[in-house]
This record gives C-alpha cells, sequence and structure tokens, in this order.
C-alpha cells in the first residue's frame, strides 16, 4: 500500500474533487482509498481554507508509481508498524500484579498485562464512573462533595470529566500510540479520532469508553475493585504485601491484603494522602514544577471567528488555539487544556478548596470555549512561600494554600471576574456580554486574592499579548474563573531504566501522578510502557 500525503482541498469540496487530486497525483483512476490516515486544517488564509488529507491507498501498480514520483516525498510505501506486547505470562499461578489507580495509566497496564495473561489487580480509591457521575452530578448541582468520588477520583480517573483530548507531544518508535487509539475506538470512541490531527473522544464518549476498558480487563481475568483505597506496603522478600482501605455499599470499611510481586502506583496527581503515605515509607521522591492559573471564557464565535474568518466558520469544527508568552519576569505563560464550546468544571476533591478545569462534550457546541492560562511554578517559589518543611511535599501545600484562597474568595463556590477587573484588581460586581458557562455554583470576586501576584502579572501580559494574536482575546468582558492548580503532579516518584522506583524493588511508578505523563495519552502509553517493564520483572524472577 502507498500512503500518500499533502492532499489539499477546500473544505467545501464534494469527494469528486478529493479523486481528482488523487488522479493527479498517481496518474491512474485504478486505486482505492483504504483509510483516512490523517486530517487537518490549513487557515492561515482567512479567505481561502482547507483540509489537508494524508491517504493509505491501495493500487496495483505501487512500484511504476514510487518510480515516477521518485522526488515526491508526499508518496511512499506505508510503514504501519503495529504494536505488539512483547511478553508473556510465564507462571498461571503467580501472584497478580496489583495496580494502583484506574486512570488511563492504571487501566491500560493493566490491559496489556491481563492481555498476557498476568490477571492484574487494579485499586481504584473512587467508585464506577456510573457511580461517579451521579456524585459529581451532586457536587454541581448541590455543592456536596464526596472525597473519595469526584472530578478527580474516581473510574477514568480526572481525564474523564475534560476533552477527552489525544494529541500528545511524546516521541513513539514502537507504535503504542496508535495502539491506545485503536483501544479506544474498539471500546466506543469515535472512528475519528483514529485520522484527525487534534484527536478528542469528548467527556460524553468517555464515559462509555471507559467502562469498556474495564470489561475488557475483566474479560482477560483482571479485576477492578472500587471504593478500595491504597494505604501502605510492606516489603518481605521479593514479596510485597499490599494494604488497602476497602469500604462496602453502607459505608463500612476494613484493611484487606493483597500479597504481589508487582507493585505499579498509577495514582494521579491529586492523591495527596497517597503521596504522604509512599513519603513516610521512605519511597524516593522530589518535589516537581507544575503550572496554576485561571480559566478564560469567551464566546465559541468569537474563537470560530477570529481562527476561521466570517465565511467559513460556521462550516468548520469548533475552533481551537493555543498561546504561548515568556512574561517580563521570565516566566511563562501558556494555553493549557483549551476546550471549545465546552464548560468550566468546579474539580474540587477537598473539603474547603476550589479548583477548576475544563470539560468539552464530542460535539463540543456550547456557546463558550475555555481554555486555563497558566503560569510555571517551581520548587524555589514552594519555598519562597515558607513550604520547605515539607520537603517533597512543598508543591502540594502550595497548592493547598491557593485553593483555599480561591475557596475563601468564593464563598465556596467558584469565584468569577471580568478581565478587566481583573487588571484593575478589583471585585466584579457584574457581567458583560458573557454569562459563564460553568459545571457547579460560582461567585462574582477577585482572583487576585486567589494566586501569587508574580502568577497574576505574568497572566494578565500573557492575555494581553494574545490579543494582538486573537482579535477579542483580551476583551475587558472575557470571564475568568479560578483557580486551576492540577495542570500536573507536583511530585515525582523516581524511578530508574527499568521503570521501577529508584530504592524499592518491585515498585513501579506510573503515570501523570508519579511525573511522567501530561494528558491521557501520554498517560496510557506510559502505562504500557510500565506494564512492559512488569512483566519483565516477574519473567525473570
Amino acid at each position: 500500500m502507498l500512503t500518500v500525503s499533502q492532499v489539499k482541498v477546500p473544505i467545501e469540496a464534494e469527494e469528486s474533487i478529493i479523486h481528482k487530486k488523487l488522479f493527479r497525483i498517481l496518474g491512474t483512476k485504478n486505486y482505492k482509498i483504504n483509510r483516512i490516515v490523517k486530517q487537518s486544517i490549513d487557515a492561515r488564509k482567512k479567505d481561502s481554507i482547507f483540509y489537508i488529507y494524508t491517504f493509505e491507498i491501495e493500487c496495483e501498480n505501487e512500484n511504476e508509481i514510487l518510480k515516477h514520483n521518485s522526488n515526491n516525498n508526499n508518496i511512499m510505501l506505508t510503514n504501519d508498524k503495529k504494536y505488539t506486547f512483547p511478553y508473556n505470562a510465564q507462571h498461571e499461578n503467580a501472584p497478580s500484579p496489583i495496580i494502583v489507580g484506574a486512570g488511563p495509566a492504571g487501566y491500560f497496564c493493566g490491559l496489556y498485562l491481563a492481555r498476557a495473561g498476568y490477571k492484574p489487580i487494579i485499586l481504584e480509591r473512587g467508585k464506577s464512573v456510573d457511580r461517579r457521575l451521579e456524585d459529581v452530578t451532586k457536587f454541581w448541582n448541590e455543592n456536596i462533595l464526596n472525597p473519595e468520588s469526584n472530578v478527580s477520583f474516581g473510574e477514568g480517573g480526572a481525564g474523564t470529566f475534560s476533552d477527552g483530548k489525544l494529541n500528545t507531544g511524546i516521541k513513539d518508535r514502537e507504535g503504542r500510540i496508535k495502539a491506545v487509539i485503536n483501544d479506544f475506538i474498539q471500546c466506543g470512541a469515535p472512528e475519528d479520532i483514529g485520522y484527525l490531527s487534534k484527536p478528542h473522544i469528548g467527556t460524553d464518549y468517555l464515559f462509555h469508553v471507559v467502562s469498556n476498558l474495564r470489561h475488557e480487563i475483566e474479560k482477560r481475568n483482571g479485576r477492578v475493585l472500587f471504593e478500595t483505597c491504597f494505604t501502605d506496603f510492606k516489603k518481605d522478600g521479593d514479596t510485597i504485601k499490599v494494604s488497602a482501605r476497602s469500604t462496602d455499599a453502607d459505608g463500612n470499611s476494613e484493611i484487606v491484603v493483597f500479597d504481589t510481586k508487582a507493585l505499579v502506583l498509577a495514582i494521579g496527581h491529586s492523591a495527596r494522602d497517597t503521596f504522604d503515605s509512599l513519603n513516610k515509607l521512605k519511597v524516593c521522591m522530589e518535589p516537581k514544577a507544575f503550572a496554576m492559573g485561571v480559566r478564560v471564557e469567551h464566546l465559541r464565535s468569537l474563537i470560530d471567528e477570529s481562527q476561521y474568518g466570517s465565511e467559513y466558520k460556521d462550516l468548520l469544527p469548533a475552533a481551537d488555539y493555543k498561546m504561548t508568552y515568556r512574561s517580563s519576569s521570565g516566566r511563562s505563560v501558556y494555553s493549557f487544556c483549551m476546550c471549545p464550546g465546552g464548560f468550566v468544571v468546579n474539580a474540587s476533591s477537598g473539603e474547603k478548596q476550589s479548583v477548576v478545569n475544563g470539560m468539552s462534550n464530542h460535539n463540543r457546541d456550547e456557546i463558550n470555549s475555555n481554555s486555563a492560562i497558566v503560569v510555571n511554578v517551581t520548587p524555589d517559589d514552594f519555598m519562597s512561600d515558607g513550604f520547605g518543611e515539607y520537603g517533597v511535599l512543598a508543591g502540594v501545600e502550595f497548592q493547598r494554600k491557593y485553593e483555599a484562597l480561591a475557596y475563601k474568595e468564593g464563598n465556596g463556590s467558584i469565584p468569577v471576574q471580568l478581565f478587566g477587573d481583573y487588571k484593575a484588581n478589583k471585585s466584579s460586581n457584574s457581567l458583560g456580554n458573557i454569562k459563564p458557562n460553568i459545571k457547579g455554583s460560582y461567585r462574582l470576586g477577585n482572583l487576585n486574592n486567589c494566586l501569587p501576584p508574580y502568577v497574576n502579572n505574568a497572566i494578565i501580559e500573557g492575555i494581553e499579548y494574545y490579543g494582538n494574536k486573537l482579535h477579542g482575546f483580551n476583551d475587558d468582558n472575557a470571564v475568568l474563573s479560578g483557580i486551576e492548580t492540577r495542570t500536573s503532579s507536583p511530585v515525582r516518584i523516581l524511578r530508574d531504566e527499568s521503570l521501577m522506583s529508584v530504592n524499592t524493588s518491585g515498585i513501579f511508578p506510573c503515570g501523570e501522578g508519579a511525573g511522567y505523563a501530561g494528558g491521557i495519552t501520554s498517560a496510557a502509553v506510559d502505562g504500557i510502557k510500565v506494564a512492559e517493564a512488569v512483566a519483565d520483572y516477574l519473567n525473570n524472577m
């Protein structure tokens, strides 16, 4: 088969135009489009917007076509590397590997181990996705938080209540990314994630996809135990005794213990009590930089028109954007988790904390588009803010401080402010032409009271700068909400080249919470890598 790239057609073109383009490129009509490999949008010229395709083509005279196009790098033999898990279980009755966390890292680690016959057991402190949705909806509607079942904790991890973005910048020569995408499609995700240049699943699909991933694991003798919160472990030679607090439907709890040879810590970036437990167990960790800031909402129509122009905006999907800026203080300011046509959501996971995130359904058809505008913060900032005594957990306490200030500013609701008032450092007392599209209650306030001054100043600079790139971005009526602090883990659990903890054999830190991923796809890929390491470790014991 051949791969033909850079096939450029107007967005309103009929299918016949694509075939005319391919005929000119291939010099024959005797071909079949096997699949779309990639579709992207070229909107650099607002009066002339194109789709750019890469196709996989079946053709009888491939060698002649390649010879005729020897100087054309856009035509080549298809080199579609299919990922194969390189191990199989050697001992049918060996202790099951234990995986802590049912987010993308934990589930993909468990899925590939289960397929290979290792019978993993996944411990998830939260609830199954359907019961979790009930708790999250109750929190948004009634402001009653379940600390163990919320936007951060539960089946699918924090990514379940997000846009479900799958684009990633990680390198992947082995085909793991494509394997992850194919697994998502097999579990019910839209097929277009297989070719869109910026694929996303959408929260509405993710609920179904996540539960199907669990069913795939269970069909292969894996187990998922909900409301089972990891508490600690003890080493006894090469056996690891893993303790967890299991809670039944009536709220009764008991400690259960599992014997294993391999423990995977796919704990997520908000498992603060688990970080504390691991620190007391002297698992080697270090504080890690992350980013914090606010969410900004604009009318989706404004973003669409600014990116596409007025002529084509109704023919194209909701527009996204990517902002990067170096502030006068030297700090990086950038957009994060941009949600076209989506919601801002109350993502708090602890009492008296206010945290926001972004969420979109697959169609991205809500009236507002939003993104986090965040600023990098480092361990030096944690120290200068007085948290040096907390050592590797200084970043956790740094987050807690500002999330508590946000909770206070919003009196338990999400604090909201117009950008013009944010610049003037005064509380908003009314809204402009944008109504916040927020899941959960909100209250007007002053976000300057919720973040360090250097973060506020850098955000203002960044938004003003980006207003020169995207018309209306720095409008005084743009709605800010806060605060966003869970962009990545504030801790890294150190691991060696075998992906094992540097000081505790048989312990495998995994995914975003451990400090080795930054989104759904990278977390899932890291889960597969750790599954390989676990299988290799078990097979060589």
